[in-house]
């Protein structure tokens, strides 16, 4: 005879102040079913879309998407091209979606590689958005960690050499602060699907204590109800910080 079916304690809704998202996959959906890959950016896109709308709704507060690293202009050009008109279209269109949401948006990264018409389009973005009070929509775009570090380390150097510190001032404060995120948190969660074990050069400052959730699900596919698996997961996590 079978006994009673024991009862799982509910995990406590907590939700991560600094969310960060790898948005992977897009490339391999397209070509699962038979479509140019970037047929799964252009639904990846979309799933972008719906799912910072869901995060906002949840409470994440600040949300860093990986657009476009430094090492995606290898591939091949005509992938890059579609997804730089895709970023087009995105900004004249998918942004005026958020107009009626409260999210600021902003673009961490190197803008110099990117052409005129794109950065314009992004700093039209980051100034009609910039009054928002709500959760902040970081895109990094040609955006790679050791870039970003890269540049800051330059920053001071700079600032040396002008007189304006001398080298022993510099500690990590310093340093975060020359960073593209320098107003913002640590990030608690750094999530990513599509069945890959890696940070590819994704906030790596930022991402130093940071928890880790993996997930085997392409990017295209992703749901409201997995971004609710990996903060049950997170709610999991024992986060002692170098601590007992």
């Amino acid at each position: 005879m079978f006994g009673r079916k024991k009862k799982v304690a509910a995990v406590p809704r907590k939700i991560p102040v600094n969310l960060g998202i790898i948005m992977d996959g897009n490339g391999r959906w397209a070509k699962k079913r038979g479509l140019p890959r970037q047929a799964g950016h252009v639904t990846g896109a979309q799933v972008f879309r719906k799912i910072t709308k869901y995060c906002q709704k949840c409470g994440v507060q600040y949300l860093t998407v990986y657009a476009f690293s430094t090492e995606n202009w290898r591939r091949p050009q005509e992938e890059v091209d579609a997804i730089m008109n895709l970023l087009r279209q995105y900004l004249k269109e998918s942004l005026a979606d958020f107009q009626q949401e409260n999210i600021r948006t902003r673009f961490i990264g190197d803008r110099t590689a990117l052409d005129e018409d794109i950065r314009l389009l992004m700093e039209e973005a980051e100034r009609t958005t910039a009054h928002k009070d709500g959760m902040t929509l970081n895109i990094a775009l040609n955006y790679g960690g050791q870039q970003e570090i890269t540049a800051a380390a330059r920053k001071l150097a700079e600032k040396v050499a002008a007189g304006e510190i001398s080298p022993s001032a510099i500690d990590e404060a310093m340093l975060e602060g020359a960073l593209y995120t320098e107003d913002q948190p640590p990030v608690d969660l750094i999530l990513r699907p599509s069945g890959e074990y890696r940070l590819s050069n994704f906030l790596i400052w930022q991402s130093a204590y940071a928890e880790y959730v993996f997930m085997d699900v392409l990017w295209p596919d992703f749901k409201e109800a997995d971004l609710d698996r990996a903060f049950e997961e997170y709610a999991r996590r024992d986060r002692r910080f170098g601590g007992v």
